[in-house]
């Protein structure tokens, strides 16, 4: 049965090669003092800093800077990007990048303001911003995380080897978001596949959860179909402008809160993804395609009708002389080949992950109640083994 609820996304997108000159209107919003944040140099090799700079200038606005957030933004990075943004009376936040660099954008946003030490109130108190908050925009030039469009901020603490993400609300959410395909077409193949596979597992952990005749499952089956379409054309051909725009729309309908509508969503790939990242620092998608395939052979019982039906619909294999379970098993199994198809990483250990730390990755995992089964801390530790 479909269940209650709401919908709604205040953020205003932008899409295609000429998406970057609405900018100038949509800077016309906001007050003169721009933070702009972005990651390493890539962009000023682009060309891309230079474009930005030339608008902000035109539009008479004043500038200040954080630069060199990194692929796992630190609760040390962000308490520097609240000090800048004070300093300079930040009107209105522009990042630039990634689902990173959207990410730390809006903790900062957040926090600017807050009287509470931002990681406490937000991150182990889980609770929701009472202040002011600075408004954001993106400029995305990766497509993966869908930070885009949604309210998600993920901070690494590696003092505490904890990597936790806080959903915020709407007003948290950008206010517009600029995407241009050809901006993603000058990273590293290794940084798009675990783009496309942190979007394929977006969509699986809502997928894999509640009824199973909802809407929202259809929705999802057609993006999970359209993705793994695009992805193999993408690594043979990274400047297919076709695939990589499919891929970039699909990856922020994959995490702009649709397609969770109806659902009670899983998470727990995040949860062990992410706190493996909080020991080795590695590429969030890579963190999610190596726990991935144990954590769905583990659970897959308890939800035994939508894993055949993953493997029917998305997969298209068929289901004549096939139980159920035969059908499911067929279907992790494709997803695999697809998975080496791509060259993701398919063991925790490939990134740094040894067995000394697995104690403390199971205790820095986040247990959650919207999948098929909710774990215990032994069986957290069981598939983070057999993710080895």
């Amino acid at each position: 049965m479909l269940g209650n609820f709401s919908y709604h996304n205040p953020t205003k997108l932008y899409f295609g090669e000429d998406s970057l000159s609405f900018l100038k209107d949509e800077l016309a919003h906001y007050g003169s003092s721009v933070l702009l944040v972005y990651g390493g140099g890539s962009i000023k090799k682009s060309g891309l800093y230079d474009e930005i700079i030339a608008v902000l200038k035109e539009c008479g606005k004043n500038v200040s800077e954080v630069a060199g957030v990194m692929p796992n933004p630190t609760v040390d990075k962000l308490r520097e990007g609240v000090k800048t943004a004070r300093e300079c009376s930040a009107d209105f936040i522009l990042a630039v990048g990634g689902g990173s660099v959207c990410d730390y954008s809006k903790a900062v946003s957040v926090s600017v303001h807050c009287d509470d030490d931002p990681w406490d109130k937000y991150y182990i108190r889980f609770e929701e911003p009472d202040c002011k908050i600075v408004p954001v925009g993106c400029i995305l030039t990766m497509a993966g995380t869908g930070s885009e469009m949604n309210g998600g901020a993920v901070i690494t603490n590696h003092e505490q080897h904890l990597k936790i993400g806080h959903v915020f609300g709407d007003e948290v959410m950008p206010k517009f978001s600029i995407l241009n395909p050809r901006h993603t077409m000058t990273l590293p193949k290794y940084q798009m596949t675990a783009g496309i596979y942190d979007i394929m597992n977006h969509i699986c952990e809502q997928y894999f959860s509640g009824e199973d005749d909802n809407t929202s499952d259809y929705i999802s089956e057609g993006l999970m179909r359209s993705l793994i379409h695009s992805s193999r054309i993408a690594v043979n051909d990274p400047q297919n402008y076709e695939a990589r725009s499919n891929i970039m729309w699909t990856a922020t309908w994959a995490l702009n809160t649709l397609v969770s509508r109806g659902k009670s969503t899983d998470w727990m790939v995040h949860m062990l993804g992410q706190s493996v990242g909080a020991y080795t620092d590695a590429t969030h998608g890579m963190t999610l395609a190596a726990v991935s395939l144990p954590y769905y052979r583990y659970i897959m019982p308890y939800g035994l009708k939508k894993f055949a039906r993953f493997a029917k619909e998305v997969w298209g294999i068929s289901a004549e002389g096939r139980s159920d379970e035969q059908l499911a098993n067929a279907g992790l199994d494709a997803m695999e080949s697809w998975m080496k198809e791509l060259g993701l990483v398919m063991k925790i250990s490939e990134l740094g992950a040894t067995e000394d730390m697995i104690e403390g990755i199971a205790d820095g995992t986040l247990i959650l109640t919207g999948g098929y089964k909710v774990l215990d801390r032994d069986e957290v530790v069981k598939i983070l083994k057999a993710s080895m």
